[in-house]
């Protein structure tokens, strides 16, 4: 006998945003929520990635890819521009984008390299999280992707730690900002996952060992799927056997 399969469509009819979308984490995210029937505007900066992405989705729903780097705030304004002519609202909000450094050690990190990475991974997730804000109602959840580095630290690696940290205090206040609006935050404090990131990070992880992107992209969607009385303030996956 056949094992019984999971009822789909249960985002059927929800509009959601997720950024970085192309690849890694949040693809599987935009994968498995396409799955369950949700409207999906996805983002990126790589116009080929992006493309291929969309192609892959539009198997399961029309999705709408949008070309944008979080770190402009007049792209995104551009973005949340085409969600509201497209959809008029956003009920989920998946702040996915982020970049690595390579290994430095404080004194010898580059300004640049600094300041890319927070834009990206700090100021990004403001600036989208920002703009969306006036298109989301009760009942509306915000996911933002921090990695279990916004909890520890690694050496060698303080942008990218100072980033996640900083994020995790963000979403922590927009927790209690948005509470009474009915709007849910979750920090997404994933362990290692097998994606491209680590080709920056580390080149010789032990990948074999890591969470599939897959994995965590379920996660994301049983927090989506809670009540309406009840939030997952803080999600943390990490895999059976742990690397990082």
């Amino acid at each position: 006998m056949e094992p019984k399969r999971r009822s789909q469509f249960r985002l059927h009819g929800k509009i959601a945003l997720i950024t970085g979308a192309n690849r890694g984490i949040g693809f599987a995210i935009a994968s498995t929520l396409a799955r369950e029937g949700c409207n999906l505007v996805i983002t990126g900066r790589d116009k080929t990635s992006l493309n291929k992405a969309t192609a892959r989705l539009n198997r399961f729903v029309k999705a709408l890819p949008v070309l944008c780097d979080v770190r402009d705030p007049n792209e995104v304004q551009a973005v949340f521009a085409t969600v509201r002519n497209r959809f008029r609202r956003l009920d989920v909000l998946i702040n996915n984008a982020g970049i690595a450094h390579e290994n430095f050690s404080v004194e010898k990190l580059p300004l640049k390299t600094w300041k890319e990475v927070l834009d990206t991974n700090l100021t990004g997730t403001f600036l989208v999280t920002q703009a969306a804000l006036p298109l989301m109602k009760s009942g509306g959840t915000i996911v933002n992707n921090l990695s279990i580095a916004a909890k520890q630290v690694f050496p060698g690696l303080s942008a990218y730690i100072a980033a996640k940290h900083g994020a995790l205090g963000f979403t922590n206040t927009l927790r209690e900002e948005l509470r009474e609006k009915g709007i849910r935050v979750v920090a997404l404090l994933p362990g290692s996952t097998d994606t491209a990131i680590w080709n920056t990070l580390w080149p010789e992880a032990p990948r074999k060992k890591m969470m599939s992107p897959a994995a965590v992209a379920q996660a994301v969607l049983d927090a989506l799927l809670l009540p309406d009385d009840a939030v997952m303030e803080e999600l943390v996956i990490r895999p059976k056997v742990g690397t990082l």
